[in-house]
């Protein structure tokens, strides 16, 4: 059929009905274009008549209208309608159906609407487990460029590599993302890829510790120093039993145990601060502790001690402040002695309390 001169009109005037709140006679309008048959006017009209009805809750008209807008092939509207329609199925959970969509988005060719297509169609690969599909529609969506889409596809993408252990190509993936954003106009964009670039780094970093100490007995000359490097730098990445194992195999190694405890115990207190740090009977739980990672614990579990004797010991004294009952005195001591032996370090007190006793009362005789 045909196009009369009026369909321009009709499409505008429907506009500016649909942007006034009158959305019954926009769609009709739009409705009387696509009745003149085909035209330069006629996926213009259909997108306009599938917005319309999609915010008057007509799902299913509006996608009628969507795929008419499609079917014109016009790379402006037709595009934009095959882009709204796969959003539209996505916000309805419809993910199989979405697919075919976005993949018709891409045939389209439109630049403006290429980087959601290939991030959503990536994200639907890596929801099945393709990853080689969705690394693909990743970087193709990194390479066009997009400040938004690009910076998003390449976080995606970055985590996977990750994951699979590949930090060395997460690393410039995210480089290449960096690069896409503008600092002042999206800084949380910027930042977060940034963070994920961090952690990148500190995976090629634990590689690299790693690497270096190998399966066997360690170098005694970086073989310290890497174990300690291995070992404080894991836990960033919430591998802490691996941590764990690093202080243990290094601190079992017969040529670099020595160095190892001496870095294990960097932040202990200074040696030279005791007659012999090798007879306080807490210094192997701290450095156990230290090196599992439960320095935090030990020391709730010790003020918790210091605490509840303290208490005992207290209450007694505001029952009793002169002292009249010895018998009140022994029981609050009593208990204040017996409550280490709740903890696990208990026992080791125990044993030092009951050797010093031993060696003084050898020295009294």
């Amino acid at each position: 059929m045909t196009e009369t001169p009026d369909a321009a009109e009709w499409c505008e005037r429907a506009r500016r009905l649909a942007e006034d709140g009158e959305p019954d006679r926009a769609a009709e309008l739009f409705a009387r274009v696509l009745g003149l048959g085909d035209g330069p006017y006629r996926a213009r009209a259909a997108l306009g008549l599938a917005v319309v009805l999609d915010d008057a809750g007509d799902v299913a008209g509006a996608r009628a209208a969507g795929r008419t807008a499609i079917a014109t092939g016009d790379p402006e509207y037709g595009a934009r309608a095959a882009y709204h329609l796969a959003l539209g199925h996505e916000r309805a959970g419809e993910r199989d159906e979405a697919a075919p969509v976005w993949r018709t988005v891409l045939e389209f060719g439109t630049p403006e609407y290429l980087p959601p297509a290939h991030l959503a169609l990536a994200r639907l690969a890596d929801d099945r487990g393709d990853f080689d599909a969705a690394r693909e529609h990743w970087e193709e969506a990194i390479g066009t460029g997009d400040a938004e889409y690009g910076t998003l596809a390449a976080h995606d993408l970055a985590q996977r590599l990750l994951e699979r252990g590949e930090a060395a190509r997460a690393q410039r993936v995210l480089t290449a993302g960096l690069k896409l954003i503008d600092r002042d106009a999206a800084p949380y964009a910027y930042a977060r890829l940034a963070v994920a670039l961090g952690i990148a780094c500190l995976d090629q970093a634990i590689g690299a510790f790693g690497a270096a100490l190998g399966d066997g007995p360690a170098d005694p000359e970086v073989g310290p120093l890497a174990t300690e490097l291995l070992a404080r730098t894991l836990p960033l990445r919430g591998r802490d039993e691996e941590a764990r194992d690093a202080w243990r195999r290094g601190l079992a190694d017969p040529g670099v145990a020595g160095q190892v405890r001496a870095r294990l115990r960097r932040d202990f207190a200074d040696d030279a601060d005791t007659d012999d740090p090798a007879d306080l009977w807490w210094e192997p739980v701290v450095e156990r502790a230290a090196a599992d990672g439960a320095l935090p614990v030990l020391t709730g579990e010790a003020f918790g001690a210091l605490d509840h004797m303290y208490a005992l010991l207290a209450v007694r004294h505001a029952e009793d402040p002169s002292g009249e009952t010895p018998a009140a005195a022994h029981a609050a001591l009593t208990e204040a002695v017996r409550v280490p032996a709740a903890y696990p370090w208990g026992p080791l007190l125990e044993e030092s309390f009951a050797e010093r006793l031993r060696l003084a009362l050898g020295d009294a005789g």
